[in-house]
């Protein structure tokens, strides 16, 4: 039975999805909440989260995978990069068994975390992807729920680890804002 961030997973990426098709030219290059990353890197840093997702979720460690995904994975088309790598990932979420754990960079994490980090990260930079680009920038209130009940305990380890900035003080009562807060964003 699919978990409740497995279930939302296809959602999110529809989301994401949409916001990349309705990126405009002049924008990929533009600055985004992620202060390191242009449109294009955060879009590229998506693709290549989800290029790697059928493979983790079949159980291959990121040895077997090997550098194939380094590099500029967007080419000439970002939004045709982005629709491959979300139609891929989102088969392989739907036909995924989560009651395994996964090996990644820091170490092993059951496949449940996974989802979880994969949803967070798809619905934090949705909104990154909206703010940098002016679009709607609302949240799906399931995955910011989930997202919320990961992001608590987990967020200053993620910090400390760089894999998220500081998280800023919020006394908003929204929960979208204080996900976003906990993940280092002023909404």
């Amino acid at each position: 039975m699919p978990t409740p961030a497995q279930q939302l997973i296809p959602g999110a990426l529809q989301r994401f999805g949409a916001r990349v098709h309705a990126i405009e030219d002049h924008q990929w290059r533009g600055p985004t909440p992620c202060t390191a990353w242009t449109v294009r890197d955060l879009v590229g840093h998506l693709v290549g989260e989800h290029r790697w997702a059928p493979h983790l979720l079949a159980g291959e460690t990121m040895e077997q995978v090997g550098d194939r995904y380094d590099g500029d994975l967007l080419g000439d088309d970002p939004v045709r990069a982005w629709d491959a790598a979300a139609r891929d990932s989102r088969a392989a979420w739907e036909a995924a068994d989560l009651s395994g754990t996964a090996r990644f960079s820091f170490g092993e994490a059951p496949m449940t975390t996974y989802a979880e980090q994969m949803l967070i990260d798809l619905t934090v930079h949705g909104w990154d992807l909206a703010r940098a680009t002016g679009q709607p920038e609302d949240l799906d209130p399931a995955a910011v729920d989930l997202g919320l009940a990961y992001a608590r305990p987990n967020a200053d380890r993620m910090a400390g680890l760089g894999i998220i900035a500081t998280p800023v003080p919020t006394n908003s009562p929204d929960p979208a804002v204080q996900l976003l807060a906990l993940l280092g964003r002023r909404a």
